[in-house]
């Protein structure tokens, strides 16, 4: 049933992460992971992206992962690292040499996303200078009807205040530079420009 009080008349509610959501976060990265749109036709292991941009947070800082749950499932969340740069290395210890092993010996295109992700997953990106001033990061996805009417904010909301409990002092993000959507968005939210090259922009905004 519709809820009246909600912008866009869908009843759902945001609430941590719970163990057993893990299967629906995964389809939610991989049907919004081109740009926000599904990306099921770009990936030959359809469970790769989720394990870069989703898997790590669940199993390392599941009390920074936020859901949107409309009774029957997950249906978006936010995730977030409190210590961008120590979270990096307890990846390295404790979720990046699994992921290797997986896909270690997959048979996979060299032009194809898979093969950009699996380059990312042997050589993660360093963490940014600006992770000093803004040490938290998060990843938001929704499913395409719950992108308006406020989900985003109020996932985005949630996280901060426990960032910003957490002792955070500053939260920055990735997006493609060409979501125009999306970098309006954030802004919006108070997010400025920090840094970028020709394909992304990076965001960030202090907390509390």
């Amino acid at each position: 049933m519709a809820h009246p009080d909600r912008p866009d008349g869908l009843a759902g509610a945001i609430r941590p992460y719970r163990p057993g959501d893990q299967e629906a976060l995964y389809r939610v990265c991989l049907r919004t992971g081109d740009g926000g749109n599904d990306a099921s036709s770009l990936y030959s292991h359809p469970d790769l992206l989720g394990d870069v941009f989703v898997g790590p947070y669940l199993e390392l800082q599941p009390q920074f992962a936020f859901v949107v749950d409309d009774g029957s499932g997950a249906e978006g969340y936010v995730l977030g690292a409190l210590d961008s740069a120590a979270f990096a290395t307890v990846c390295e210890r404790l979720w990046w040499p699994a992921v290797r092993a997986r896909y270690g010996g997959a048979s996979i295109d060299q032009g194809s996303a898979d093969a950009w992700l699996l380059r990312w997953i042997e050589t993660p990106p360093p963490v940014p200078d600006f992770a000093r001033d803004y040490p938290s990061h998060l990843h938001i996805d929704l499913l395409p009807r719950w992108q308006s009417g406020g989900w985003g904010r109020r996932l985005i909301e949630r996280l901060m205040a426990e960032l910003a409990a957490a002792g955070s002092t500053g939260v920055h993000l990735g997006v493609g530079r060409s979501n125009e959507r999306a970098v309006g968005f954030y802004r919006h939210l108070g997010f400025t420009d920090l840094d970028g090259d020709d394909t992304t922009l990076w965001l960030g905004r202090p907390l509390p």
